[in-house]
């Protein structure tokens, strides 16, 4: 675990200002400390020496003055800490959106969505402490401690040397109380994001558990891990406490050496009073700063940690390559043939589909066939871009991004399409400003659901629509899409999988009529009346028998 990790100033341009502004906090920090000690040590000892209060006035209304600027200074450290963990927290939310949007469903797959909400969530809000306890008082250890072991130096040489040689040993113990903490917080971050992941999973599946009687057995499940996370974060906590004992001991001693040898030279009369009480009272500020960052290492650890794992992220982004893209616009007017050449998908566990070339026509409707598992769905997701594959896919001759980039030739919904909570109108009509409502309206008798009303409201997830009409609006989008952007490819997988036969048959109609409009349709399907009515079928085999033909 890294003090700074270089990628968050990469992936978080605020996080650069935020360092530049604390630094100069830092320097004018240093400045108040400096002025402090020297001022109160010429009011100490001018009082001492018997000089009357008029004269001390004005040292004392200076660090009057002074104490208040560093009020002033810690407030402004404060805010500025809040107001940059603020915008580094959204930068890196958004970041890591946009990362798992160009990842694509095909990452997200082999991931689970809970612990990418937790760390989206609860992670990002773990980063206020970093940024308001950690970063600034590694900014103070860069800039002050140096500067106050300098002037300690030019006043006593022997206090800096006791000052050089114990203040190693506070890196040493935050090193070895790092390492430990590093695992105890990284086995902590793994345990929420499988709290997280069981208590979605067991809400998805509430019904079916309850069906089956078996709702009772998740108690226990659930209690396990609840009482995993806590046992770990009692480490935690341990680790923190006995950490912080470790370092407030190690500085101390350093410091009562220091306060040692000066009274004893202060007493022997070979240092001066004002020297002594000088370093002495800087003695401390050397310490402080590295003390600070040790004890405040663990509030930001959570942060820290899963600050790692949307770096990973971002950084997965980065290995994606892109080919020649097709040109990009809002309004579509990319013609010719979708061709696959050899296409093949491989999530990194081997193929899992056999080459496919194919050439998918403007006009037609076609069908891509097979038995349930032979890859229907993945070669979707390479001509999506979802999938890792091989091959070429071309549009008009043209190369495709193999990335899950913006692919503004192409509409397609899935087999259980995502709707929001707004109207019916709404969702057909996503991303699209202003909603044209004879759009919508002729959306939806394309996809056999003329008796859906645009003005429906629509729930979470699709409340208060039956299977089949949230399949249905699904559909729709991907037509209002199709008509509105002017898209020559228009892709479907398993439309009519909750549909009864009469449905799909108006359905099959509604595809016909915008097929011979001039767009390409291209149907996922191993229904018998979808492939009877298909312009061209192809077939895709399942790996075991397209190698043994």
């Amino acid at each position: 675990m890294r003090p700074l990790d270089p990628r968050l100033l990469r992936y978080a341009v605020s996080a650069r200002w935020f360092l530049l502004s604390g630094a100069a906090l830092g320097v004018a920090t240093t400045a108040c400390i400096l002025a402090f000690a020297w001022l109160l040590t010429v009011c100490i000892t001018g009082a001492i020496d018997g000089r009357p209060l008029a004269e001390l006035l004005p040292q004392v209304g200076l660090l009057v003055a002074v104490a208040g600027i560093r009020a002033a200074l810690v407030y402004g450290q404060d805010l500025l800490a809040a107001r940059g963990a603020a915008r580094v927290k959204s930068e890196l939310r958004l970041g890591v959106l946009d990362a798992v949007r160009r990842l694509g469903p095909g990452w997200l797959a082999g991931r689970s969505s809970a612990r990418v909400a937790t760390l989206l969530g609860r992670g990002m809000d773990a980063l206020d402490d970093y940024f308001s306890k950690y970063l600034p008082q590694l900014i103070l250890a860069v800039i002050v401690t140096p500067v106050v072991v300098v002037v300690i130096l030019l006043q006593d040489w022997v206090s800096a040397i006791f000052i050089v040689v114990t203040l190693p040993l506070i890196p040493i113990f935050m090193i070895l109380i790092g390492l430990a903490t590093q695992v105890v917080q990284r086995r902590q971050w793994a345990v929420l994001g499988d709290l997280s992941s069981g208590f979605v999973d067991t809400l998805g599946g509430l019904a079916t558990l309850k069906i089956f009687g078996r709702e009772r057995r998740q108690i226990d499940r659930m209690r396990s891990i609840t009482r995993d996370y806590r046992t770990q974060t009692m480490r935690v906590l341990r680790v923190s406490f006995l950490s912080s004992f470790a370092l407030e001991l190690a500085a101390s001693l350093s410091v009562a050496l220091v306060a040692v040898s000066v009274g004893l030279r202060l007493v022997d009369g070979s240092m001066a009073l004002s020297a002594g009480l000088f370093v002495l009272l800087l003695a401390p500020e050397a310490f402080l700063p590295l003390r600070q960052v040790g004890a405040n290492f663990h509030a930001a650890a959570e942060g820290v940690a899963a600050a790692e794992d949307a770096f990973d992220i971002l950084d997965a982004v980065k290995t994606t390559q892109a080919d020649a893209p097709v040109p990009a616009g809002e309004r579509v007017a990319t013609s010719g043939p979708l061709r696959l050449t050899d296409v093949s998908v491989d999530y990194g566990r081997g193929a899992v589909l056999a080459p496919i070339s194919a050439e998918f026509a403007p006009g037609r409707l076609t069908v891509i066939a097979g038995p349930s598992g032979a890859g229907k769905s993945s070669l979707l997701g390479a001509v999506l871009g979802f999938a890792p594959h091989t091959g070429t896919v071309e549009l008009g001759g043209m190369p495709v991004r193999s990335s899950t980039e913006e692919r503004p030739w192409l509409a397609w919904t899935g087999q259980r399409p995502s709707l929001v909570l707004g109207s019916v109108a709404d969702n057909v009509a996503l991303g699209s400003d202003p909603v044209d409502a004879v759009r919508v309206r002729h959306a939806l008798n394309l996809a056999a659901a003329p008796e859906i009303s645009p003005d429906l409201s629509v729930g979470v997830a699709g409340a208060g629509l039956s299977g089949g009409q949230a399949q249905r609006v699904g559909i729709a989008r991907a037509i209002y899409r199709t008509l509105d952007r002017r898209c020559p490819v228009l892709l479907l997988d398993e439309p009519s999988s909750a549909l009864d036969h009469d449905t799909e048959a108006r359905l099959l109609d509604g595809l016909r009529a915008l097929a011979d409009g001039g767009t390409a349709v291209v149907i996922v399907s191993h229904r018998a009346a979808v492939i009877g009515r298909a312009d061209a079928v192809v077939r895709v085999e399942p790996m075991i028998l397209a190698a043994a033909s």
